[in-house]
């Protein structure tokens, strides 16, 4: 039995061998014909070759080639400068044997990434259509907007490589393209006039943990983490790290503008930690990627009946708290900027049709916070305090210049005040300038205030044409 075992482990080593001798210069799936690669920047290309070999790897943009040796493992690397925006180029590795990449350009690419409001298609969900998207599909031809879309996989240990390939934006590949990416993509490109990639990972009902390695979660003991694949198999995209091992891990090292991301919903029973968690997600995602704090923009949930989806026996649990850590969040992670989605909810269904409307207001952020742009505001009024003067309180607004309005009217009917009893009444709650007026006949004597702070609200109050989150000024 022992010779057997020891005659089949030298064939196999032998067969590994032969392959070896055999093979010519592989990429990851993300490297192929089509791509999209940051321009102006140091950008890593990697690959597997036969041991012992030269690589040779000249892109058409400059005159030399970068050669480098293939590592023991099979693996290899070299670092090229990016032109500014453009192409098409070309890329030729060679091992003796040479595999052209070609149609690559110059832009900005992004990382989009969360869990089923990232994920939705322009074509919607079964008898849930994204709003407008029959025409924008129809419209969508572009050769400057690429697109990527990683396979879904939940693994147990770290992967090399994803499942997916490049696409230029055409009525055929846009319809099934997230729409939250492509809109963003669609108004990045048609501002900056550069060539634009998009990159989707990501998962319907992925929970954040999932999104983590195993190393940032040790700071949540709760957490617990799989042993072996049959543990991810069970829960997939809830499973925490597997998402980072089978869909983030294989992404890093690849020069990157900066990420958007749409998740939160998974985490609403269990809200209490999520800015921490969140935060420590962004913080690992920027150190591994090795290019300091690159842009972090996200979408804050929508609004949304939670309790249609409260299993029988569940607390009910207020989904404004979620936000609220969100909201908390944005404090929290340097270069980073929120997306207010109070104005587009659906109150019973999860997945909101005005994707458009999520899309572009990344874009915004991107366009003001990233690129520069000027003229435009790109982020939500926030409140920052309350007073009372006698049976009245009067809130208070950071980034409120243009003053706060609430789309037509100067009343918001969403407002609530509660006394020393802390027993929340609705309010009368008017417009003055950049702050907002409450009272309540009920609460003569009121210490707290909130706005919106439900489940579902359909958001009346803005700055400009941004919704305010919904917020609170206790901690009950």
């Amino acid at each position: 039995m022992k010779m057997k075992t020891k005659i089949i482990s030298v064939l196999a080593v032998l067969m590994m061998t032969a392959m070896n001798i055999g093979a010519k210069v592989t990429l990851p799936a993300f490297f192929s014909n089509h791509m999209v690669l940051q321009q102006k920047s140091e950008c890593r290309i990697w690959g597997y070759a036969s041991t012992g070999k030269s690589v040779s790897v000249k892109p058409s943009w400059q005159k030399k080639a970068v050669s480098c040796k293939v590592n023991d493992n099979g693996t290899w690397e070299v670092v090229l400068q990016t032109p500014e925006a453009g192409g098409p180029y070309s890329i030729a590795f060679d091992d003796g044997s040479v595999t052209l990449l070609e149609d690559i350009m110059m832009g900005e690419l992004w990382i989009c990434s969360g869990q089923s409001n990232m994920e939705m298609p322009m074509k919607g969900y079964k008898n849930q259509p994204v709003e407008g998207a029959s025409t924008d599909i129809m419209e969508s031809a572009n050769t400057q907007i690429r697109l990527f879309t990683v396979k879904r996989k939940a693994s147990i240990n770290p992967e090399n490589d994803v499942q997916g390939q490049w696409a230029e934006a055409s009525p055929e590949t846009v319809r099934e393209f997230s729409a939250t990416a492509y809109y963003f993509g669609r108004r990045l490109q048609k501002m900056l006039m550069v060539p634009v990639g998009l990159i989707v990972t990501s998962w319907g009902g992925s929970a954040c943990e999932a999104w983590l390695s195993p190393d940032w979660l040790k700071a949540f003991p709760t957490v617990k983490l799989p042993v072996t694949q049959a543990e991810v198999d069970k829960t997939k995209q809830r499973c925490p790290s597997a998402l980072y091992n089978g869909m983030l891990h294989p992404l890093i090292g690849m020069r990157i503008a900066g990420v958007i991301w749409y998740q939160g919903e998974d985490n609403w029973p269990r809200y209490q930690n999520y800015a921490d968690l969140f935060s420590t997600m962004v913080r690992g995602w920027r150190k591994e990627f090795g290019q300091g704090d690159f842009p972090f923009y996200y979408c804050q949930i929508a609004p949304y009946d939670y309790t249609l989806i409260t299993a029988e026996g569940q607390d009910t649990i207020c989904s404004a708290f979620l936000r609220e850590q969100q909201l908390k969040a944005e404090d929290m992670i340097p270069n980073s900027g929120m997306a207010v989605l109070m104005d587009v909810g659906l109150e019973k269904g999860i997945h909101p049709m005005k994707k458009q409307t999520a899309g572009e207001r990344l874009a915004r952020l991107a366009l003001v916070k990233t690129y520069g742009m000027k003229g435009v505001t790109a982020e939500s009024a926030r409140y920052e305090k309350m007073e009372v003067s006698n049976d009245t309180v009067t809130v208070f607004f950071n980034r409120a210049d243009m003053w706060i309005n609430c789309h037509g009217s100067f009343e918001s009917t969403l407002f609530e005040l509660a006394g020393e009893d802390r027993v929340f009444y609705p309010a009368k709650a008017w417009v003055s300038r950049s702050r907002m007026l409450v009272h309540s006949d009920r609460v003569p004597h009121p210490v707290a205030v909130r706005y919106a702070f439900k489940d579902w609200a359909d958001g009346d109050l803005f700055c400009e044409d941004l919704p305010v989150s919904s917020f609170r000024s206790d901690d009950w």
